[in-house]
């Protein structure tokens, strides 16, 4: 069995905690930004949000998507 490799622990701070903003599905500009080029939404490691409003920018995005404002894919 090989040995995992460790990936490098990134320094990035959640950019919630640091405005007092919560993640609101009406705010379609600020949640394009944590949805990649294929609609998916994109993990805790690579977005540096922390657990708790990464648990609500899910809920957001998915109720943006349900309400039409944001599409589940990306037309091919």
């Amino acid at each position: 069995m090989r040995p995992r490799l460790k990936r490098p622990v990134r320094g990035l701070k959640c950019s919630f905690c640091e405005s007092d903003e919560k993640p609101d599905y009406k705010e379609i500009e600020i949640l394009k930004n944590f949805i990649d080029d294929r609609g998916r939404i994109i993990p805790r490691i690579r977005s540096g949000v922390c657990a708790k409003h990464q648990r609500r920018l899910a809920q957001a995005i998915k109720r943006a998507r349900y309400l039409g404002l944001i599409p589940f894919t990306t037309q091919p």
